[in-house]
């Protein structure tokens, strides 16, 4: 089995406590938070790319810089670091993403994945001028991603379908090697378009026999296509020497938060379009207190607002989990690690 372990790219800022959330004391200073500055990102990239991270996830929305841009502009400040980029395909057209990966990859010297987001919440997609519904936007995902691999084959092309109309579509200078594609979703729109388009299908972490079974699900409908997927999961991790020094953290972290803003974050999370959001949401229940439902996973109101799951790792030999050396923190606080397996090891 061979696993890679990705970082988090903090577009949105930095801090020792939750991002974006409002804290108990609302008169708290506000002082030690991290601004997404290029030179706190690059020290960030550096420090990810010296611990002997692939590649860093780098999120897109309304309350993050663009990942684009941003991840371009990291690629001098690295040599080998990979940029998960991820993007909405309703918000850029096939060919040109076509061309601007192909740039990308020529710039950074074949460092780019793309992450493709579909998108969970109405109100921001509708902020972005997309107004489909929930399956029609996976449909139009499945007609993007279908065009780039098109675009990316090099020969001229066109195309006629129900989200895009392309005549005499041609990349002259295909992208080498071709950036993989990840994908999430957990709907039953979704599954089908990670199983024919994608080539690592990623999910969040929810109970192992949850994950489990949708990967097999994944793994059937790739089938049909004769077609192998890899296999990623996403979680916040919390790395202390000892198992009770990361559950200390934990309790830090939750207690300085405002319960309001808790509750308000579940009840957005619990209405969200996204399949995935909603399930975490469920599991966590609005819970601030220990919720651990497999050893040192805990489900709940994690590093970043909305319910997540976060593993709690050690470095002591006599805890239940120990982290790996290649995995410890490069940053002083709690980030987002994509851990992906390969196809064929077994369930996650």
């Amino acid at each position: 089995m061979t696993v890679r372990l990705h970082w988090f790219l903090p577009t949105t800022g930095d801090d020792r406590d939750v991002v974006g959330v409002r804290a108990r004391d609302s008169l708290r200073s506000r002082a030690t938070l991290r601004p997404p500055t290029l030179d706190y990102l690059a020290q960030v990239a550096r420090a990810t790319e010296s611990a002997g991270f692939e590649a860093v996830l780098t999120p897109t929305g309304s309350d993050c810089e663009d990942a684009w841009l941003t991840t371009a502009a990291l690629i001098p400040q690295t040599t080998r670091l990979k940029f998960l980029v991820a993007f909405r395909p309703g918000a850029i057209t096939p060919p040109l993403a076509a061309q601007m990966a192909a740039t990308y990859q020529r710039l950074s010297g074949g460092r780019l994945l793309l992450n493709t987001v579909t998108g969970s919440d109405a109100d921001e997609q509708r902020a972005y001028g997309d107004f489909l519904a929930h399956d029609d936007r996976y449909a139009r995902t499945a007609e993007f991603l279908h065009l780039l691999h098109t675009a990316w084959n090099g020969e001229p092309y066109d195309f006629d379908g129900v989200h895009y109309r392309v005549a005499g579509g041609h990349l002259r200078r295909p992208p080498l090697p071709r950036p993989p594609v990840f994908f999430g979703g957990s709907s039953q729109a979704a599954l089908p378009v990670a199983a024919r388009y994608a080539d690592t299908y990623l999910t969040w972490g929810e109970p192992p026999a949850a994950v489990a079974a949708k990967l097999a699900r994944v793994r059937e409908l790739a089938a049909e296509h004769d077609r192998k997927l890899s296999y990623g999961i996403r979680l916040h991790v919390i790395s202390r020497d000892t198992a009770a020094e990361a559950w200390a953290e934990a309790g830090r972290i939750l207690a300085a938060l405002d319960p309001a803003a808790i509750r308000a974050a579940h009840e957005r999370f619990s209405r969200s379009e996204s399949a995935g959001q909603r399930a975490m949401a469920a599991l966590s229940g609005g819970r601030t207190d220990r919720l651990e439902i497999h050893p040192n996973l805990w489900a709940g109101f994690g590093p970043v607002p909305g319910p997540r799951w976060s593993a709690l790792m050690s470095r002591s030999p006599n805890a239940s989990r120990s982290t790996p050396p290649s995995a410890s923190s490069t940053s002083s606080s709690p980030g987002s690690r994509t851990w992906r397996r390969r196809s064929g090891s077994g369930s996650a």
